[in-house]
């Protein structure tokens, strides 16, 4: 009897991670992954340089991701212009956070350590996703209105 309440507990559990929100995220990282990981590549074959390639890549990924993230996945609607600046704001700047991540992992792993580059990359990007989900659907599109009183 406690197997079938244990898997009860774990199916309600993944129909709440797993919806049409998360799905939609998943592939929208995806292929901002793969905008990310071309641009990377093509500015390190330009720049010889993984950090300045890497940081390139990321201001196209990330305007990217706001674009589609704000209309696909969290249907965010700014009707006035401070909102949106708001969470332009807030979206680079968590982004920020984890591109401060993935830099030090660039760093450590594949300047210091010689760790093949693709292998970091990925690794690092399945993290940054996964911070990114929480930033964005927590603090930047989080749909909770503010009381103004």
């Amino acid at each position: 009897m406690n197997k079938v309440k244990g898997y009860h507990k774990i199916k309600d559990l993944a129909g709440k991670v797993i919806n049409r929100e998360t799905i939609t995220y998943g592939i929208v990282g995806v292929l901002t992954t793969f905008v990310n990981f071309v641009s990377y590549e093509l500015f390190f074959r330009l720049l010889k340089s993984n950090l300045i390639a890497n940081g390139f890549a990321w201001v196209i990924a990330v305007t990217f991701a706001y674009i589609v993230n704000k209309r696909n996945v969290f249907h965010s609607k700014s009707e006035v212009l401070k909102d949106e600046l708001v969470k332009v704001s807030k979206f680079f700047g968590a982004r920020l956070v984890t591109l401060g991540i993935e830099q030090m992992g660039i760093y450590i792993f594949i300047e210091k350590l010689g760790i093949y580059r693709w292998i970091v990359k990925a690794a690092l990007s399945v993290i940054v996703i996964v911070i990114n989900y929480i930033f964005s659907k927590f603090y930047i599109f989080n749909k909770k209105r503010k009381s103004h009183n």
